[in-house]
């Protein structure tokens, strides 16, 4: 039971190592230093916008769908019933 636990910690923790990861390469290119696997600093700021906005959607898809099914979210959010 601590194993799976531990799985799941690891797993949740993924996206925010993601959008740390997006913001450390923002910020070194915003001081100018290129890191090794990317070749210009144009390119290695965009790979640190994408890594940041997929974390932060990562996020936040997880605490929506966690509140819908708790059912704290607002009206607006609720899943909508099929037709």
């Amino acid at each position: 039971m601590t194993f799976i636990r531990f799985i799941a910690l690891a797993i949740a923790i993924l996206p925010v190592i993601l959008a740390g990861y997006g913001i450390k390469l923002m910020r070194d290119t915003l001081f100018n230093i290129v890191n090794s696997p990317w070749p210009s600093a144009y390119i290695q700021f965009l790979v640190g916008i994408i890594a940041l906005a997929v974390g932060i959607w990562l996020i936040g898809g997880f605490i929506l769908h966690r509140d819908r099914k708790n059912n704290k979210v607002a009206p607006r959010f609720q899943k909508q019933a099929r037709q």
